[in-house]
């Protein structure tokens, strides 16, 4: 199990962060809340990935609006996020995120983000520095933005039954990015990772989660 820590931001904003795994960590990871925050979900992918040997820590983006959100998952709880979500500035958002990576101490770190920290962990690998690669689990708008280039090497995933990022934006963003490792799971939804949300599979979890353990051992 991990700890809530405290993390300042550049721009002097202090924020919350669960922060798990062993100080002496081969490998470190940022992990990036849905849009519901950091609920008991995003700890278990944080003590997760600290079971396999990294120190992982997911800042709580929504602080900057209103400090320790942790949302339904449901319509209501997916409507407040869209509203937080509205009152931050990515520019703000991504400042948490590399803050939040350097609390982590290896020099190479990577980050993964599911749904809106999906998004996310593309837009901190395209506009930052701070990683050495990045993984985004059903981050929806990619494809609005895939005419950016990453300064990391990138993995995404994506469900083949997702109504929110149809088939025809993940294939412009494969034509945008042939190098990018792309991956689909047929049968699977929006938020099939998450095993608190009805859409929750099994085996595309478990194989998408293989393949960004694989990834990260790669580039960490």
């Amino acid at each position: 199990m991990g700890a809530v820590i405290t993390v300042t931001a550049a721009d002097g904003h202090t924020f919350s962060a669960y922060r798990a795994g062993r100080p002496d960590a081969a490998r470190c990871v940022v992990v990036v809340q849905e849009i519901f925050g950091v609920t008991p979900y995003i700890r278990a992918v944080c003590d997760s990935f600290a079971a396999q040997g990294y120190q992982a820590i997911a800042p709580a983006l929504f602080d900057r609006v209103k400090r320790d959100a942790i949302l339904p998952y449901d319509n209501a709880g997916m409507h407040e996020g869209l509203k937080l979500r509205s009152e931050i500035a990515q520019a703000d958002t991504l400042k948490d995120l590399v803050a939040a990576a350097e609390m982590l101490p290896t020099e190479k770190k990577g980050i993964v983000g599911f749904c809106w920290g999906g998004k996310l962990a593309w837009e901190a690998a395209c506009h930052t520095k701070a990683f050495a690669a990045a993984v985004a689990w059903y981050g929806g708008g990619i494809a609005q933005t895939r005419n950016q280039m990453p300064n990391c090497p990138v993995q995404l995933h994506f469900g083949a039954e997702d109504a929110h990022i149809p088939a025809d934006e993940v294939d412009a963003i494969r034509a945008a990015h042939e190098d990018i490792e792309i991956f689909t799971y047929e049968g699977a939804d929006h938020g099939f990772g998450c095993t608190d949300r009805p859409s929750y599979n099994e085996a595309a979890a478990t194989l998408a989660m293989q393949r960004t353990l694989s990834f990260f051992e790669h580039w960490l």
